[in-house]
């Protein structure tokens, strides 16, 4: 089991460091240029499709940092012969630019179909909405990585698992940070 929650650690901390860095991008400064809604002004029933806390420039970093994050793993799975005995994935063989891109794009489009159905039911942005802030990017993570890698059932359910409770201690390091307003 313990073997099952490195796994479900590693292979998703793209995601989760994607979902922590679309906070982190408005700090970043050549990305600030980026600064323009996801949702390109699209209205529905009078109101903005995302709102104004889905940029581009969110995208691009989560993008970016799902990327980064593949390659330390992929070099630490070439470096230490107890990663290669831990992780069950080849990660000789993986292309971390395809499932890094593919973890962080996936974090953010799940946070924002989530955002999308928060502003229908008219909650306001920031205000929490139990279970669905806390699962958002795992389910998008999780989707988008099919495209490339398909883990078994259980592999799926460990991660799920491990990082919806993982969500508060991700979101107070945010707010530690203050990459984020409120604990959690």
């Amino acid at each position: 089991m313990l073997e099952a929650i490195f796994f479900s650690l590693w292979f998703f901390a793209p995601a989760g460091f994607a979902n922590l860095a679309a906070f982190a991008s408005g700090k970043i400064g050549f990305l600030k240029k980026y600064n323009f809604p996801a949702d390109f002004y699209i209205k529905i029933k009078g109101k903005r499709l995302l709102g104004s806390h889905k940029t581009i420039r969110g995208f691009i970093s989560a993008i970016l940092f799902g990327i980064i994050i593949c390659l330390f793993e992929k070099g630490g799975y070439n470096l230490f012969f107890t990663i290669r005995e831990l992780i069950p994935l080849d990660y000789y063989t993986i292309n971390p630019i395809i499932l890094g891109g593919l973890l962080g794009f996936g974090a953010l489009a799940g946070d924002s179909i989530k955002s999308l159905f928060k502003r229908l039911r008219s909650i306001p942005p920031g205000e929490s909405w139990f279970p669905f802030d806390q699962i958002d990017y795992i389910i998008g993570g999780v989707v988008f990585s099919l495209f490339y890698i398909q883990l078994s059932l259980g592999m799926y359910v460990v991660l799920f698992i491990i990082w919806f409770l993982m969500h508060p201690l991700i979101s107070f390091i945010g707010y530690l940070f203050r990459l984020r307003h409120n604990p959690i």
